[in-house]
């Protein structure tokens, strides 16, 4: 059917009743985005991502959903909080991540090892293999410097950080009667 038609009875044209306009994320849901993948990829916590990007550990999990229609300033801040390029971010999410990004996550992965070890080391011969192979890390990446260990148990949290009561509001009914 064409965008206008003639009207014979009328002897006029008219255009057609438009087609409503559907949402491309109405129905079939389709992957928008691959930002759990490359976080994951990346050694990224959801605990520190929504630290980085200023949101709670809920809005982290909506976000990552990858029929989640994220907003471009959204796509951009997930951009800088996991050293990606945005393309990484878009691509379709059967395909792999580029070659830099793997290379990356590789090496995050080998100094988190490498972290864990120097932290578990007992013995003088092996915290300096553990030093120098972190040594070696950083001269060939610099900013693995401030990478820390695979956790051992749970998440570990340094002395700034609040845990996640804090996250949490406590009801006025909680304390009781407050009438005094």
């Amino acid at each position: 059917m064409s965008t206008v038609e003639y009207n014979f009875n009328l002897g006029n044209f008219h255009s057609p009743t438009p087609a409503p306009i559907v949402p491309p994320t109405v129905g079939a849901r389709r992957p928008l985005h691959r930002i759990c993948d490359v976080r994951q990829e990346q050694g990224v916590s959801i605990r520190s991502a929504a630290r980085r990007l200023g949101i709670s550990m809920q809005e982290v999990r909506e976000q990552e959903n990858p029929t989640h229609d994220l907003s471009l300033s959204q796509l951009i801040r997930w951009q800088e909080v996991l050293e990606v390029p945005l393309a990484d971010l878009l691509v379709d999410s059967s395909g792999p991540l580029s070659e830099p990004v793997n290379q990356r996550a590789r090496m995050l992965r080998v100094m988190k090892t490498a972290k864990a070890l120097e932290e578990s080391a007992t013995d003088a011969p092996i915290q300096r293999l553990t030093a120098m192979l972190i040594t070696q890390l950083v001269e060939v990446m610099p900013e693995l410097k401030e990478v820390s260990a695979w956790h051992s148990v749970g998440q570990r949290r340094t002395q700034d950080e609040m845990g996640r009561i804090i996250e949490r509001t406590i009801p006025d009914s909680f304390f009781g009667d407050s009438s005094y």
